[in-house]
């Protein structure tokens, strides 16, 4: 956004903090019809919110209430839903409590990370932005209440999720996988060094969880197994499993932790 605005010569700020006098005095002055957040990654405070004529849009990356917060693309694929979405909002006070009035829904399957959901809930967000701001300025948006008692929260993604737990269920480590690829990555422990799976499928073959069943690196969980198809090794590239293959030193039968 802001290549592009310098290419147009519009404008540019990019305050540490809009709690400071100064940043608030020049929002003011400038008097805003609209105001567009898109993971801005800060709140805004509460006397900015009626400054401008149309209030502040929000572009939510869950369909609301679900998922309010920090992390709904990951928490949506880690839960195992079956769709999520963007919310067009209008900024309240609380955390993702305002009104929505246009929603798109888009299908999860075991094949979507968070990276490549990522891009594809924003490039709806860029498609259809201008469309809602006409809805706004013609009063056609039709601003509908959040339920409250069907809300859900997606708090930030902490570290010592990101472990690999192998007595948990195949699909619950899948979904860890997807959901955390590409940052921070679901890594595993072998030999003190970390490994991160970047890519796997699930796998019918059994056995002790965290233990290497056959050549082709499929390992063991609670229920079922993940065949692994792109890994990296601490401090290493990312490399598809073939080529991993040939310079580890793991092998059938290790346990992994």
């Amino acid at each position: 956004i802001q290549s592009a605005a310098e290419k147009l010569n519009l404008k540019i700020k990019k305050p540490k903090s809009l709690n400071d006098k100064s940043e608030y005095e020049y929002f003011k002055s400038i008097n805003s019809y609209i105001v567009i957040v898109v993971a801005y990654g800060q709140i805004i405070p509460k006397n900015y919110l009626h400054l401008p004529e149309k209030g502040f849009i929000n572009i939510h990356a869950s369909l609301l209430p679900k998922w309010r917060g920090a992390a709904p693309i990951q928490r949506s694929i880690m839960n195992q839903d079956k769709e999520t979405g963007i919310s067009f909002m209008q900024i309240e006070e609380g955390l993702d409590t305002g009104p929505y009035f246009k929603q798109i829904k888009v299908n999860i399957n075991q094949e979507i990370n968070a990276g490549n959901l990522s891009n594809n809930l924003a490039n709806l967000g860029a498609k259809n932005i201008l469309d809602c701001l006409e809805m706004i300025e013609c009063n056609k948006a039709n601003f509908i209440i959040q339920d409250s008692g069907k809300a859900s929260y997606a708090t930030k993604i902490k570290k010592i999720e990101s472990q690999i737990i192998w007595k948990d269920t195949a699909e619950n480590i899948l979904a860890k996988i997807n959901g955390l690829n590409p940052s921070p990555g679901a890594w595993f422990e072998y030999q003190s060094l970390r490994y991160k799976i970047l890519k796997a499928k699930t796998s019918n073959l059994s056995g002790e969880p965290g233990k290497i069943l056959n050549k082709d690196f499929t390992v063991a969980c609670k229920e079922k197994s993940i065949s692994i198809t792109e890994i990296q090794k601490e401090g290493k590239t990312k490399l598809s499993i073939k080529d991993f293959l040939v310079g580890t030193n793991i092998t059938v039968g290790d346990i992994l932790s």
